[in-house]
């Protein structure tokens, strides 16, 4: 288990936005840390009411949106418009190209989200869009399936062999996370124990294949599980 601290990633204070990044980004380089994987981007990202990100392109890559307190207004170039909450979980496929816009769809409250980009299996296929609502009950104490290369289990469908798994854990809950090959553990809220060591909020960890993961919750809080090939 490899540890990385919610304080040694990359900041950007934008006013309107803060940002931290777990993996290179924008004018954060880091050679040690470009990504892990598939896995190219984990933005925890805070943006303030009536504030977002206006209209802008991307291409050739999974886009996955998380949002952890708010509530996010999505626009795109293929007619999708929906807003966003906790427990929600958004998939846009980028692939030959889609314009979009993430904006606080609050004037007032702050919404803090995590966006995610992982490297696509196949590139300049159509781009796509897909929102599902998970329940906080479906997380709660265990394992909860929320993307995957087939839209397993209900879960939103990826371009890309990599499984996410969500768990919201309170003090003295355990759990043994699924097998998996690579591993990328990262704690969205709370406090977790994780093989003996114990993670914050912000706070990720690196796993070789087949290497056990073991939970106990110190803190009430939120984790991401992701299985890479």
């Amino acid at each position: 288990m490899i540890i990385r601290r919610a304080n040694e990633r990359g900041y950007a204070d934008h006013g309107w936005l803060r940002s931290y990044h777990t993996f290179s980004f924008a004018n954060y380089v880091d050679p040690n840390h470009m990504g892990f994987r598939a896995l190219r981007v984990i933005n925890e990202d805070r943006v303030a009411g009536g504030h977002g990100f206006g209209a802008h392109p991307h291409r050739n890559m999974e886009i996955i949106s998380y949002v952890l307190a708010g509530e996010m207004e999505h626009k795109d170039n293929l007619g999708n418009g929906e807003v966003m909450r906790p427990g929600d979980v958004q998939r846009m496929s980028a692939g030959t190209g889609v314009l979009h816009s993430e904006f606080n769809h609050s004037k007032e409250n702050e919404l803090h989200f995590l966006q995610i980009w992982i490297e696509p299996k196949q590139l300049g296929i159509k781009p796509s869009y897909e929102q599902k609502a998970f329940p906080a009950a479906e997380r709660q104490g265990q394992w909860r399936l929320v993307a995957s290369p087939a839209g397993s289990e209900g879960s939103v469908s990826i371009n890309q062999d990599v499984n996410l798994y969500a768990g919201l854990f309170n003090p003295g809950e355990q759990a043994t996370a699924p097998p998996s090959r690579y591993a990328w553990l990262h704690v969205v809220k709370g406090e977790m124990e994780i093989n003996g060591e114990t993670l914050s909020a912000g706070d990720a960890a690196a796993f070789q294949p087949d290497e056990s993961i073991s939970l106990t919750g110190k803190e009430a809080g939120e984790v991401l599980l992701f299985d890479l090939d």
